[in-house]
């Protein structure tokens, strides 16, 4: 979706795919700004190239497939930063039908992140977060031994070691479809929830499996209050 904030830097990295994610690219014209494709060792091994390349103040990362739920989102998070002065800002998302986006099966909610709940498994929603990229260049990049979790762990470095400072936008942001390496099955729960220990024992956070599978009751209450969301995530274009 086109974005209303007029200097954006737009990097692509692509892990040599051969689906038609070259000619999509192709057919944006201009808005590309450099694209990279090329083997990689997976998201977090593309996620670091990225970083590596970029030059803004400010740094995002958009999964493929995953979508911007308004066009002002990247205004509405320069114009947070700005106002507030803070290292990070990140907001909400929404999980929604691979099939049909605008049948959303689960909000995920921000809100509930403090550095103090690594412990129990919570973190911002990633493709919602806007970070300083002097953060990065502070705390360093991303872990590509992680399969699944390596956004848990750099969360867990950042904000538990470094206590950089951050604000809430408490607005749905981001659209995810459902199926993506986090969302895919129980397996991929499981997965994740032992890359997530492992995370916290790298970063010296004390915490064990049962308090990390804490944090699925939550999300089962999330399910369930989708119903009062449809009408307000799904009439944006």
């Amino acid at each position: 979706m086109l974005q209303t904030y007029p200097d954006i830097e737009h990097l692509i990295v692509d892990g040599a795919s051969t689906d038609r994610t070259l000619q999509v690219i192709q057919a944006a014209g201009s808005h590309a700004t450099r694209v990279i494709t090329e083997p990689d060792r997976g998201v977090y091994d593309a996620f670091n190239k990225g970083l590596g390349l970029a030059t803004g103040d400010v740094v995002a990362f958009l999964n493929s497939g995953d979508s911007y739920a308004f066009p002002a989102v990247v205004e509405r998070m320069a114009v947070e930063l700005t106002r507030t002065g803070v290292d990070a800002v990140f907001g909400d998302l929404v999980i929604v039908d691979a099939g049909d986006a605008r049948r959303v099966i689960r909000r995920y909610r921000s809100s509930r992140f403090k550095p103090s709940r690594v412990a129990y498994g919570f973190m911002p929603a990633h493709p919602t977060l806007f970070m300083r990229r002097r953060v990065y260049e502070d705390y360093g990049g991303y872990d590509p031994s992680y399969r699944i979790a390596g956004d848990f762990e750099l969360v867990a470095r950042v904000f538990t070691k470094g206590r950089i400072t951050y604000s809430y936008v408490p607005e749905v942001l981001v659209r995810m479809p459902r199926g993506g390496l986090s969302t895919s099955s129980p397996l991929s729960n499981w997965t994740i929830t032992q890359e997530m220990h492992r995370a916290c024992r790298q970063n010296a956070i004390a915490t064990n499996v049962l308090k990390l599978l804490l944090r699925f009751p939550i999300k089962w209450t999330e399910l369930w209050s989708v119903g009062n969301l449809k009408a307000g995530v799904t009439s944006i274009d």
